[in-house]
Formats: structure tokens, sequence, C-alpha cells
């Protein structure tokens, strides 16, 4: 069997979400509302493999001079990164105890993607990462679902998927892939002895 796991927001947290783009703004003094619009302008290419993070950072904040170094602020962003133990510890028993395929099919810029996999060492638990930065599309599009499908070689319906984010699930379950709406790690335990 072959599960296919959100990062951010269910094994880790968000890695650079609205909240994480907020605190930002207020550490470093930064207009958020103007943030936020050259964000959402480069959102998808930086996502999809196509901007780099240094491109990133000068469309979104270093398009004129900052009292704060690009450095400061990409560490700033790493930071937001922290793992959640107890998901950690059922995706170990699921991968080692149950030999189960673990898979992660997530929404990550490359530099972030790298960072969060060396940091929490995440090779342990996960045979491949298909990340949108790889794939270049992003979840909730359907090209996402249908390339990891494509490159594991399951059958959708031998596949599970999890997510925090409902939107994010029904292109799955479109692929009759079997879904799994995160909310916290108790809720996911109980669900998936139930469903496995």
């Amino acid at each position: 069997m072959m599960i296919f796991w959100d990062i951010g927001g269910v094994v880790l947290t968000n890695g650079w979400d609205r909240q994480s783009r907020a605190e930002a703004a207020r550490v470093f003094d930064l207009d958020l509302a103007d943030f936020e619009t050259r964000h959402a302008r480069a959102i998808d290419d930086f996502d999809c493999g196509r901007l780099s993070l240094e491109e990133y950072l000068t469309n979104t904040l270093f398009y004129r001079a900052r009292p704060f170094t690009r450095r400061a602020f990409e560490q700033f962003m790493y930071d937001q990164s922290q793992p959640d133990h107890e998901v950690l510890r059922i995706l170990e028993r699921l991968a080692t105890d149950e030999g189960m395929v673990m898979v992660a099919l997530n929404n990550e810029s490359l530099h972030l993607n790298q960072y969060r996999i060396d940091r929490f060492d995440l090779r342990r638990y996960f045979r491949c990462f298909l990340s949108s930065c790889y794939l270049g599309a992003r979840k909730p599009h359907d090209t996402i679902y249908e390339r990891a499908i494509q490159i594991m070689q399951e059958p959708p319906e031998a596949c599970w998927f999890i997510d925090d984010r409902q939107e994010n699930l029904e292109p799955a379950k479109r692929l009759k892939m079997r879904t799994v709406h995160f909310v916290n790690a108790c809720q996911l335990s109980r669900d998936l002895t139930a469903q496995l």
C-alpha cells in the first residue's frame, strides 16, 4: 500500500504560509499588504521551481534597499519549520513496522523543500519526494496528482492521500484515491487504524 502525505500542515508546520509572512512583516517591519501582493504574483513560479529563492526575495522584498540582509530573512524563513513529533511517530510506525510505502506530495519551493528534507531527516520516512518544485504543478491542480500516480506506477485505488486542506483532497478523490483529512495526530491515528 502507498500513502501520499502532505508535508506542511501535516508532518511539519507550514513552511511559508500567510501566518509566517505576517510574522515576518512584524519582525522585519514590512508593509504586509505590499509583501502579500508581491508574494501572490510570485508564488506559482516559486513553488513550481521556475523562480529561485534569490529571485523570489528580489521580487517580493529586495527590489529596494532594506535594513536587513537576505541571509537574515532566509534564516527567518527556514526557522518557521517545526516538526509534529506525534505525526513523525505515526509515519515511522507505518514505514517500518507496517512496511507501507510513504511518498511526500507537497507544494514547496526548491530551497525550502531541500532544507526541510535535510533538517528533519525526512528520507527516513519517505521513499520519494514529489514536490511541486520538481513536478512543475501545485495542489490542488489535477496535474500534480496525475503525475504522482504515473511516477509511482500504482493504481489510484491502491493509494491514500493525507492533507490538512479539504480543497487538496478533492482532486485525489476524483482520481479514486482514498483520502484522509488531517486535523491532528490523534485523529489521524484513529482514521488510519480504522481504514487501513
